[in-house]
């Protein structure tokens, strides 16, 4: 089952380093973009297009800066790591579905079957962290059963 798991952890991987690229190009082209800007006899509007790409620019930081925090969290992670109690880089699996504890990435579709990447601190992560198989709670109405945890 390690396999899938390393699977899980390089699709998670691969989608925050290219959010982390995506950021820095378009942080990169409101520069240029604000560089290329000249002031012209219409100096509000200058000065308006320079906040407003300051403002991209601001965004897209923000956004570099939350894709490399998920980034250190999935490099703390060892994929072939077995464990018996959920933690990061567990592969929990329920009665309701498959869950790989690292960061809120959504579902995964892998090797024929559905797997939703969750972070720890999630609703759902924070009901399975620390438990073990065998053990029982309720999620949205539902009786969920952990069967496996590896």
């Amino acid at each position: 089952m390690s396999d899938i798991k390393e699977k899980l952890h390089r699709m998670c991987m691969d989608y925050v380093e290219e959010r982390i690229a995506t950021a820095q190009h378009a942080i990169t082209a409101a520069r240029e973009s604000a560089n290329d800007d000249t002031k012209s006899s219409a100096g509000d509007k200058y000065e308006t297009g320079r906040e407003m790409m300051q403002q991209e620019i601001d965004r897209n930081r923000k956004q570099l800066e939350e894709s490399q925090k998920l980034k250190l969290v999935l490099e703390q992670i060892d994929p072939v790591k077995p464990t018996d109690i959920v933690q990061n880089g567990s592969l929990v699996i329920t009665n309701y579905g498959k869950f790989y504890i690292s960061i809120s990435r959504g579902q995964i579709s892998a090797e024929d079957s559905n797997y939703f990447a969750v972070s720890s601190v999630s609703p759902i992560g924070l009901k399975l962290m620390k438990q073990k198989a065998g053990f029982e709670f309720d999620f949205n109405g539902k009786l969920f059963r952990i069967e496996k945890v590896e």
